[in-house]
């Protein structure tokens, strides 16, 4: 697959999310075979600004690599100018504009997919992108605003009209946050509307159901969620079926590890008790593992409960 020049070799993504997709997790899904991985959605006035919380979340590596930088804001000049001055200086593959996040803080500022209500305002925003960026720009949207707004089409037209080298859809509509069950025939709509690659995003939990979702919707491309928390093995077709819980649980470890690598302390200890929580989803004795994970202050007793746990679950599973 390919978006603008940036030549991709697979079809299966990573998609953004806030407070799971930093480096240490997208390195994982890399490892595992992911082909196309973003960075939490950043604010553009709070690069503008030059905010210091929000220039951490873009820290990347070469084996970071292609990975796009999602976007938020509803000012079109503002965000042409944190492109020109300084996404287009960064190791970035492509630029992403959000338009599809339903938080309430997000929505409430007229961003996020409440700029699903003013189509001509993306096609400006996608427009100014276009004119300054180095790199190709696309957008995440949804199905629509609510089920009396179901718009994604006439969305994605005009960002293809834009100049927008791909949209990215998913199938609920920001009324529906993530309840009820993703449409896939929406993301069947806009892929038969633009000549842009299409990439779907609702309800693919394996490469299985990705699989039905590009043979249902001839989408180009599907960006994998929420199914990945906890689970980048999700990006490896070979691993699938045969992950280990002893597995799972040194991956959790891992991944605090290089968490605090790039993390103060109290940050990386916030951040690991939730990602815990999806390494040891249905892993017997996760419960009580979570319930002390959660307690603790301690970056020392983060290892040794993680360690002790592992041993617990190699000795269950003998």
């Amino acid at each position: 697959m390919k978006i603008g020049k940036v030549e991709l070799k697979d079809n299966l993504f990573l998609a953004p999310m806030a407070g799971v997709t930093n480096l240490p997790f997208r390195l994982m899904c890399v490892e595992e075979g992911c082909s196309l991985t973003y960075t939490e959605m950043v604010s553009a006035k709070a690069l503008y600004f030059e905010d210091k919380k929000t220039m951490e979340l873009l820290e990347t590596t070469d084996k970071d690599s292609p990975c796009g930088v999602q976007i938020f804001g509803s000012d079109p000049e503002i965000i042409a100018k944190v492109i020109k001055t300084k996404i287009n200086k960064m190791d970035f593959a492509l630029i992403d504009i959000n338009a599809g996040c339903p938080a309430p803080k997000i929505v409430k500022n007229d961003e996020g997919s409440a700029l699903m209500k003013t189509p001509d305002l993306i096609g400006k925003i996608i427009e100014n992108a276009v004119k300054v960026s180095k790199k190709p720009v696309t957008l995440k949207i949804r199905a629509g605003w609510n089920d009396e707004q179901i718009n994604a089409v006439e969305v994605a037209r005009v960002a293809e009209r834009a100049g927008a080298a791909a949209v990215a859809i998913h199938g609920r509509t920001r009324e529906q946050f993530y309840s009820g069950k993703a449409d896939w025939d929406v993301i069947k709509k806009v892929k038969d509307s633009v000549s842009i690659p299409v990439i779907g995003n609702g309800d693919v939990d394996s490469r299985r159901s990705a699989q039905r979702m590009i043979e249902s919707t001839g989408c180009d491309g599907v960006m994998v969620g929420r199914a990945a928390l906890g689970n980048p093995w999700i990006f490896n077709a070979d691993k699938v079926f045969q992950v280990s819980d002893e597995l799972k649980i040194q991956k959790c470890k891992t991944y605090f590890e290089n968490l605090l690598k790039i993390k103060p302390e109290k940050v990386a200890l916030g951040e690991i008790r939730k990602h815990a929580s999806w390494f040891t989803k249905g892993i017997r004795g996760s419960g009580e593992f979570r319930n002390k994970i959660n307690k603790t202050t301690s970056v020392a007793e983060v290892f040794l409960l993680i360690d002790e746990y592992r041993n617990k679950t190699v000795q269950k599973n003998l």
